[in-house]
């Protein structure tokens, strides 16, 4: 579990190796961002809730596509601004459908372990699907929904044992 007081360290060395992957070599702008071989790093700020209070989420990922469209990846998410702290790690596959145009569906399934200061760690499951929009600079923008499952939740703790939520998201290939 990253404690609290880690968790700076932890997104600033996340971060590092986040820039260090938009390196960009010089034919990665031009060619499928989801072919085989490709690489992806992504990034997240956005808001969310829980236990009825507002967090500031940051969050950075990795992937790699083994084959044309279907890519493994790693995500992180830590919330701040709220007690208590969150930290989400997601290992995650996902399939983007070779379309030839600009616009690609996708669809990915995900694990999720959810480390929450001073309560048990929680596990899901879940799935998205969207639609990505391929710039031709290198990068992608995406937009979709996400469903995700808690396994062995505790109403009596949470209010719901399931989410559905909408992602956006912004990509760079290399």
């Amino acid at each position: 579990m990253i404690q609290h007081q880690s968790r700076p360290v932890v997104m600033l060395a996340l971060l590092a190796i986040l820039l260090l992957c938009t390196a960009l070599t010089a034919d990665a702008a031009d060619r499928d961002p989801f072919s085989s071989g490709s690489g992806r790093a992504s990034v997240l700020i956005g808001n969310g809730y829980a236990f009825n209070e507002s967090y500031l989420i940051v969050g950075i990922g990795v992937g790699y596509f083994f084959a044309k469209g279907l890519e493994v990846g790693l995500d992180a998410e830590f919330w701040s601004g709220s007690d208590p702290g969150i930290t989400k790690i997601s290992p995650e596959v996902r399939y983007v459908v070779p379309t030839g145009s600009a616009l690609r569906p996708y669809v990915g399934a995900f694990y999720r372990r959810t480390m929450i200061d001073n309560y048990d760690d929680l596990n899901s499951t879940g799935g998205r699907a969207g639609l990505y929009l391929v710039s031709g600079q290198g990068s992608y923008f995406g937009a979709g929904v996400v469903y995700e499952k808690y396994l062995s939740c505790d109403q009596t703790v949470y209010s719901s044992c399931s989410d559905t939520y909408p992602e956006i998201i912004f990509a760079i290939a290399f």
